[in-house]
């Protein structure tokens, strides 16, 4: 079959991936065989590629986000029907025609809910979704979030504000952050050094010299969720500073991976909030799968806002 495979060298300059072809999807039992429609790219895919994270599977393919009919029913009977809609959460090798997709990670689509709108929700959807129940309770407290304007911080913006909270979101430009004000968001910065606290919650995705500032502008017993560094520039912590900082504030890190739901409940909360009008995936571009080195290169260059979508010819 088709797929996408990593290109010939892990640096940003070449060629990051390439279409070419791959075995067919072999699934474990509790697995289904998803044919591909529409898929996500994901930063953290790009730092994948580029030898930044680590690529935890022999024979690594990146693909994470996926949308498409259910080919296959799985062996031991759970998950959806062959002929299902769904969209599903792989742990790799979703840039192809067919993957493997354990059911727990699987939920169905409703009519109304396509497969390009469905593929945007997996990864920045269900991170947002545990971000926010890691902040607890938002309405009317005041929250900073730094790296707004990718696909996790647009999925933020709209479920915290619903939920009551006063939203002050961070993004490079006024353009890419345009958005988040008819999302919700009370307060668009540049910059976190603009920002003026106390902030009852701070989500900080950024790192580098972000990460301090956002923590300086916390409210006494405040809490900061630490849940990415897309910067890619380590954070240096000064422990004195916090004598003149919030007192009793809290650090604590996120990985979106740990949950008592499953990535399969999820999505289904998700597509639920989509179907019914409350919750609105922003995607910034969507392309044919043959272009999907360029949206990465679009990605890296921060050229997209919201999530990026590739459709499978």
């Amino acid at each position: 079959m088709k797929a996408i495979l990593p290109g010939s060298s892990a640096t940003a300059s070449d060629e990051p991936v390439i279409l070419g072809e791959a075995a067919e999807p072999e699934p474990a039992g509790d697995e289904l065989v998803v044919a591909v429609e529409a898929y996500s790219v994901n930063r953290g895919e790009t730092f994948q590629l580029d030898g930044q994270l680590d690529r935890r599977w022999p024979g690594w393919r990146p693909g994470k986000d996926v949308a498409g009919t259910v080919l296959r029913a799985a062996a031991d009977g759970s998950g959806p029907a062959v002929g299902t809609r769904v969209v599903a959460h792989p742990p790799a090798y979703g840039w192809a025609e067919r993957v493997a997709v354990p059911t727990s990670s699987v939920a169905a689509l409703p009519d109304s809910v396509d497969a390009v709108t469905a593929a945007a929700l997996p990864l920045a959807g269900i991170t947002a979704l545990r971000l926010l129940r890691a902040a607890g309770p938002l309405a009317g407290r005041r929250v900073l979030l730094t790296g707004a304007s990718g696909g996790v911080g647009h999925y933020v913006t709209e479920l915290a504000a619903a939920s009551g909270a006063e939203i002050t979101a961070i993004s490079a430009t006024a353009d890419r952050g345009a958005r988040l004000l008819e999302l919700g968001a009370v307060e668009l910065l540049t910059s976190v050094h603009q920002a003026e606290g106390p902030y009852d919650v701070v989500l900080e995705s950024v790192g580098g010299d972000s990460l301090p500032a956002a923590l300086a502008q916390l409210a006494p017993g405040g809490l900061l969720v630490w849940f990415g560094q897309a910067s890619r520039t380590p954070v240096t912590l000064d422990f004195f500073a916090f004598f003149n900082g919030p007192d009793q504030g809290a650090i604590r890190h996120f990985d979106y991976t740990v949950s008592d739901s499953t990535y399969g409940q999820d999505l289904a909360a998700l597509v639920r909030l989509v179907a019914a009008g409350r919750l609105h995936p922003e995607i910034g571009t969507v392309r044919e799968w043959s272009r999907t080195a360029e949206v990465i290169g679009d990605l890296r260059a921060r050229k997209v806002r919201g999530n990026a979508v590739l459709t499978v010819a």
